[in-house]
């Protein structure tokens, strides 16, 4: 692209490789990870766990001051945070995330506010440091929440079993078809229960596209052949739309986390949405589990104080990085895992320079080497050179015979 660039405008300039360009990227993630951060009693810390290939996982953390919230219209952006730490792992627990979150103290001070998941090690390792630090208010993530009531109230539902079996049938059925295009969409089974809008609002549109004739024109098929394929969907006309409200009341609780934040009574604001209705049984007892969530999680809060109530945040940036790593993510973690650092904070002229002036490319692998040491792709790579010399000598010694 650069050299295609270089061409058009006559610039007759050198241009640097692909690879010199990945180095720089890491350059800049390991100058933000390390550089000096301000100290201050109101800092939040967003954490979670990303795991990839093995038994590896990496804790990360991420950062922002109290007083530089956006505010209420506008939800938190890459550049809104800055990258604290990052601790790659292969076993962890409680006292392992607390003596982790105790390292991290040196650069910020201690946080206001530490916000994640429930997972166990994570929740253990918080509520150790809360006890040892009872300033710091831990805040359990709004997603996180919703998508265990969701997990409680679908796992036992077995209508709901049943059309996600049909749903991962037909998706295999119509990939190589002229259907393909409406297929079902992939069920993940990591965090499932996050995703299970997407699967409800597929049914939705497909059952209002096998009431179209119309529809069959476009996709190149009879209405005989679409209903062979999706006619199943019928029998849970029903049940979708009660899935259809239980959804919508959950986007609708995070919506509002994710703006609005958690303050004092901010879920009598929350009732009050004209939105925030449900239409189902299921769905009104939902709504008041959320309520009752949110009541408690608003107690935590100070008089005028607002904290932050989603990890989004850092849900995105992870996403981001597997998709900047690629296949890269199959090799557990290696260096790339300063992308995490790399797409986070401000990124301007003046930091980019620093980075290049204060990290060489040396640094970047003597703190890989420190931080993560061998990943599979360089433990595949030594056991492949085992394997080869072992049958090169196999062939010497039965060529010697």
């Amino acid at each position: 692209m650069l050299m295609l660039i270089s061409e058009f405008l006559d610039l007759n300039l050198p241009i640097p490789s692909w690879y010199s360009g990945r180095l720089w990227l890491l350059r800049l993630g390991l100058y933000k990870l390390t550089r000096e951060k301000e100290k201050a009693d109101d800092w939040i810390w967003i954490i979670d766990h990303s795991v990839q290939w093995g038994k590896e996982k990496c804790l990360a953390i991420l950062g922002i001051r109290q007083s530089r919230l956006p505010d209420c219209e506008t939800i938190l952006r890459h550049q809104d945070v800055e990258p604290l730490s990052l601790f790659p792992v292969t076993k962890s627990n409680g006292d392992v995330v607390y003596r982790q979150l105790e390292e991290t103290i040196s650069k910020t001070g201690v946080p206001k506010e530490i916000i994640s998941d429930h997972g166990r090690d994570v929740k253990s390792g918080i509520e150790q440091f809360c006890k040892k630090h009872p300033g710091t208010k831990f805040v359990y993530d709004i997603t996180h929440k919703a998508a265990a009531l969701l997990k409680r109230e679908l796992s036992t539902d077995d209508r709901w079993i049943e059309f996600s079996k049909q749903a991962a049938s037909t998706r295999k059925k119509l990939q190589q078809t002229q259907l393909a295009s409406i297929a079902p969409p992939n069920q993940r089974s990591k965090a499932r229960y996050m995703n299970v809008g997407e699967l409800v609002k597929w049914g939705m549109d497909k059952l209002v596209l096998l009431d179209s004739r119309d529809s069959c024109k476009e996709l190149g098929c009879t209405m005989d052949y679409l209903d062979e394929k999706l006619g199943w969907l019928a029998e849970f006309c029903y049940d979708l739309t009660g899935w259809e409200d239980l959804i919508h009341i959950v986007k609708e609780a995070e919506s509002f986390i994710k703006f609005q934040g958690i303050y004092g009574n901010c879920h009598l604001d929350m009732m009050q949405l004209p939105t925030f209705k449900a239409t189902t049984r299921k769905g009104k007892i939902l709504r008041e589990e959320l309520i009752d969530f949110v009541a408690n999680e608003s107690k935590k809060a100070d008089e005028n104080e607002r904290l932050l109530g989603s990890t989004e945040i850092i849900e995105s940036v992870f996403g981001k990085m597997k998709r900047l790593e690629h296949d890269q993510a199959k090799s557990g973690f290696t260096v790339f895992i300063l992308n995490f650092a790399a797409i986070v904070s401000e990124t301007s002229v003046n930091s980019v320079q620093k980075a290049l002036e204060t990290v060489p490319t040396k640094k970047v692998f003597k703190w890989f080497e420190e931080t993560i040491g061998r990943s599979v792709q360089s433990k595949r790579k030594l056991i492949n050179s085992f394997i080869k010399n072992a049958e090169q000598k196999r062939e010497h010694i039965a060529m010697g015979a």
